[in-house]
């Protein structure tokens, strides 16, 4: 269960990160630093997730290009 648990939170990081862009095209002052970090929460979901796919057992039914 840990890995679904985690796989979860990865998919709320995606989340997170697809909301910032939103936001930066909102908001034009702050665009640049927007979307800097929506790449960062971005490349820290994927890593997470590459890090469970390789090190932990897999999930039944779930898969990793659906998150």
């Amino acid at each position: 269960m840990p890995t679904s648990a985690i796989l979860r939170e990865v998919q709320q990081l995606y989340n997170v990160s697809d909301r910032l862009d939103s936001l930066a095209e909102q908001h034009p002052l702050v665009s640049q630093a927007l979307i800097t970090i929506s790449g960062s929460v971005r490349n820290t979901a994927t890593l997470l997730e590459v890090l469970v796919v390789t090190k932990m057992a897999p999930v039944a039914g779930f898969d990793p290009a659906d998150a």
